[in-house]
């Protein structure tokens, strides 16, 4: 029993360090505009190594704290939607679709996820947030192609670097060792 309530405390822990860190790394796309995308891209491996290290219900955790606190706490909400929309659950999105499904039909859902939740961040940003003043609807339309592109470079990206982590990084790091 002590042994479990000590595997809990790790792991919880661990989803604590990651959710700030996480937000830390969203607060610096806040403060330097130009980074916002890419902090949010970046945070995502917080989601990432949660998925890798702790499995079960804890990426969850990381991410629905990471993402509130980013939209409580940041002065510039846009990677803290861009995380909360996309960045953040992907990840574990990502897992479970290249768990269950064949490579042509998770590749597939990746893209139909990604484009709902492209459309869906540029509607909340315009209407929520009021972040653009053109018309919303012909500039989704006219980037929905290029914005797939760069998706699905993120993707491969990603993969390779939980590739990476598994071969070369993951021995050395005692994370939750002892168990």
């Amino acid at each position: 029993m002590a042994t479990r309530r000590r595997k809990a405390t790790r792991y919880l822990t661990l989803s604590a360090v990651l959710a700030a860190l996480g937000v830390i790394l969203l607060a610096l796309g806040a403060l330097v505009e130009v980074l916002d995308l890419t902090m949010a891209a970046i945070a995502s491996f917080t989601v990432v190594f949660a998925v890798i290290e702790l499995k079960g219900k804890y990426p969850l955790l990381v991410y629905l704290v990471t993402s509130v606190l980013a939209l409580l706490l940041l002065p510039s909400k846009t990677p803290a939607l861009v995380y909360l929309l996309f960045a953040g659950y992907y990840p574990i999105l990502k897992a479970l679709l290249e768990g269950y499904f064949s490579r042509a039909l998770s590749w597939l859902l990746k893209i139909l996820a990604f484009n709902v939740a492209a459309a869906v961040t540029v509607l909340v940003s315009v209407k929520v947030f009021v972040l653009y003043a053109v018309e919303w609807r012909a500039w989704y339309i006219v980037l929905l192609l290029p914005l797939t592109a760069v998706f699905v470079i993120y993707d491969v990206a990603l993969s390779r670097l939980i590739t990476a982590y598994m071969v070369r990084l993951r021995g050395r790091f005692r994370f939750l060792k002892d168990e």
